[in-house]
């Protein structure tokens, strides 16, 4: 089971990019990667075609492995682990270790 879902704010905690916040904008869970919104940024030539008349290279987001990254808890301002609870009507919530919030 992956913990990390769309649109969480994840901080990365190794690589090129290390330290840096951003939103998760897609997951791979069978490659278990991940693309984060601004981060992991590579360049990609493309080539003229009719819509792209120019061609040239492109700046793009690529995915990174998804234990680069750490889930971000706004209430301390550092990334956290967290753990699973489970509420007294039956839903499962994300708990940050470290201020015991849901996140």
């Amino acid at each position: 089971m992956l913990n990390i879902k769309k649109n969480d704010q994840v901080c990365i905690i190794a690589g090129k990019d290390k330290g840096k916040k951003g939103k998760v904008l897609k997951i791979f869970p069978k490659a278990q990667r991940i693309l984060v919104e601004n981060i992991n940024i590579v360049k990609k030539a493309q080539r003229k075609t009719q819509e792209n008349q120019q061609g040239g290279f492109l700046e793009i987001e690529a995915p990174m492995h998804i234990s680069n990254v750490m889930l971000f808890d706004k209430k301390v301002n550092k990334p956290a682990r967290f753990g699973v609870s489970i509420l007294k009507d039956g839903t499962k919530v994300r708990i940050s270790k470290k201020s015991g919030e849901a996140i």
